[in-house]
């Protein structure tokens, strides 16, 4: 598949280098088959099969190949939520059982909140991690009418807000309050108001054909006699809202390429841009502050980057989807084995194409300052502290000389109008985005500087 960037030597050398350690890795781990994908913005910039999407008849996988993506479909239960949100149609702090009168669990923590939508998508529920039935043991799948009869049987675990705890009846329950708000099938409404809107034509949320000619055939895990299974097909029935769907690699990159984007809601933009990033925030943190739960999405800091995304195991699939937002960058990894393990290529498309990448977009361009921008260099001073003023790097920068480091907060200032600048700075105590006007009388002396809505004067030394 190729793409503009990847006409840009240092794109394509390391994918080439991803590439080689990719065919490696398959070869020695004797996995089956694996489908990947790296997308920039709108655009999906590689994409290629490695092995076979079915072993015995020798069918390889490709970026059409199909995969059940498992609890990646989490990622499209929240979207539907926050639609029917901003429709205004339910509000995420909602208790469950204003759109599911039928929920009935036994509440071990009474005097704890009643457990809301909010819940469900940031797994905070309390609830238990499945439904009343061991199909992760004899992938016999509860109908939806199962699961609900057998609620009252189970029992809250943890009280809500408490800490996270994975849930799969959880975002069940998130997929019924779909159908039940919206008046429609969960199926029906993710394949209407999501998948057909992004062009996701190849993306199933009930159950594909078993023997679809592009879905990869899931094996188990290798033995030690080197031997894999073929696993049994799986139908999820009534937990469908928490890990049933089944998509491509090119399908997939249309949905990360929508968390992109931004604007109004209307067409593929099935989400405007604010509920989207919203999606993306810390809705609760965990207590090392390395990781925490957006509305559907995990979030982490990795190698000092907030990414995004979810991953997906049933039977015979392994899967992962990887976004950072920051960079618009994403991985996509889809694997037919239990052993797939797609977290090592994704990790290390980050590692080696993603700076490639950023580098091809975004070219490093040294500022260049401006001749008069001299006359606003100095030291200033009001009641609260003092400030300098000076080109660094080539840029126009306000620090606090008085700090220890004053690297640690530099302001720089953007010009935007003769005098004026915004001020663009990482620490959130400052006036970051509002204008610094520098006032100058007729000789064009600085005679005092507007920051926001306050001032502060020139001095001659400290």
């Amino acid at each position: 598949m190729t793409s503009g960037l990847l006409r840009h030597h240092a794109v394509a050398s390391h994918i080439d280098l991803l590439c080689a350690w990719i065919e490696s890795q398959m070869a020695y781990r004797q996995q089956p088959g694996l489908s990947m994908g790296i997308v920039y913005d709108q655009e999906l910039v590689w994409a290629q099969g490695f092995g076979y999407a079915n072993v015995e008849q020798k069918i390889a996988a490709t970026p059409q190949t199909i995969y059940r993506i498992a609890s990646i479909t989490k990622l499209f239960t929240a979207t539907a939520v926050l639609q029917l949100r901003d429709a205004g149609k339910l509000q995420l702090d909602d208790p469950i059982i204003k759109h599911l009168p039928w929920f009935d669990v036994q509440n071990r923590h009474p005097d704890a909140p009643p457990i809301t939508i909010a819940h469900l998508l940031t797994h905070t529920s309390g609830l238990p991690r499945e439904a009343a039935f061991p199909y992760w043991t004899d992938n016999r799948f509860p109908t939806r009418e199962e699961m609900i009869e057998t609620l009252p049987r189970q029992e809250t675990i943890l009280p809500p807000e408490d800490t996270w705890k994975y849930s799969n009846l959880a975002l069940s329950l998130a997929g019924e309050i779909v159908a039940a708000v919206s008046g429609m099938d969960y199926a029906d409404y993710v394949q209407r108001h999501i998948l057909d809107p992004l062009g996701m034509s190849s993306t199933f949320v009930r159950s594909p054909d078993p023997d679809h000619p592009r879905l990869a055939t899931g094996y188990g895990r290798r033995m030690p006699d080197n031997r894999r299974e073929i696993c049994p097909f799986t139908d999820c029935k009534g937990i469908t809202p928490a890990g049933n769907m089944s998509s491509t690699v090119e399908d997939l990159a249309r949905f990360a390429m929508l968390q992109f984007r931004d604007g109004a809601a209307g067409g593929s933009q099935i989400l405007k841009g604010s509920t989207l990033r919203e999606m993306h925030r810390v809705h609760w943190l965990d207590p090392d502050w390395q990781a925490g739960w957006g509305w559907g999405f995990r979030v982490m800091r990795l190698n000092g980057k907030t990414t995004i995304g979810h991953g997906g195991a049933v039977r015979g699939y392994r899967t992962l989807l990887h976004l950072r937002p920051d960079d618009k960058i994403a991985v996509i990894a889809l694997t037919n084995a239990d052993d797939g393990n797609p977290l090592m290529f994704v990790e290390k498309a980050f590692q080696w194409v993603a700076p490639a990448i950023l580098k091809a977009v975004k070219p490093e361009v040294k500022p260049e300052p401006q001749p008069d921008w001299q006359r606003y260099v100095g030291k200033y001073r009001n009641g609260w502290g003092d400030l300098q003023v000076l080109i660094l790097n080539g840029e126009l920068v306000a620090i606090d000389p008085s700090l220890p480091d004053p690297t640690f907060a530099i302001t720089k200032l953007i010009p935007v109008a003769e005098h004026t600048f915004r001020i663009e700075s990482k620490d959130g105590y400052s006036s970051n985005g509002e204008l610094v006007v520098f006032e100058l009388d007729d000789a064009g002396t600085v005679q005092r500087v507007r920051i926001g809505y306050n001032y502060t004067y020139p001095v001659a030394e400290w």
